[in-house]
């Protein structure tokens, strides 16, 4: 499936290819101070921007990186560095309705002040790390 969408102020748009139409929650503080709460993301095969000159990266761990308009401020994306992959604030789509909840991960931070209902699978921190190859010990 192909999507499109916007930053608030439009100054960043994106086309989609190959979306993937569940949601993922994180829950870690680095997401949580990024964007004031969990991180609602869908993954995509692959992304091309227009207004690229609004777009600002900001290099939050050796291995990843995090995208906002920097006119408006609007979140993005997360863009793990390698293997090269994208994942999309799904509230910047156009079409929010195409996407469910299939997961959280970093539930272990995750403040006891909020749930999302359902059945789907909730990772640790150290569980999510080590799904994605990396060594959640950091060695």
């Amino acid at each position: 499936m192909s999507a499109k969408g916007k930053c608030l102020c439009g100054a960043v748009t994106f086309t989609a290819d190959e979306v993937d139409g569940h949601v993922h929650a994180c829950h870690c503080s680095m997401c949580r101070n990024w964007g004031g709460g969990p991180f609602l993301a869908a993954g995509v095969g692959k992304v091309s921007f227009t207004g690229e000159e609004h777009l600002k990266r900001y290099r939050s761990s050796d291995w990843a990186e995090r995208g906002f308009c920097a006119e408006c401020g609007t979140n993005l994306f997360y863009h793990l560095i390698e293997p090269s992959s994208y994942v999309l604030c799904t509230g910047s789509f156009d079409d929010v309705d195409q996407f469910s909840l299939a997961g959280e991960i970093y539930i272990d931070e995750k403040p006891k002040g909020y749930d999302f209902a359902g059945d789907h699978p909730r990772l640790t921190g150290a569980e999510f790390l080590k799904s994605i190859g990396m060594d959640p010990e950091g060695s």
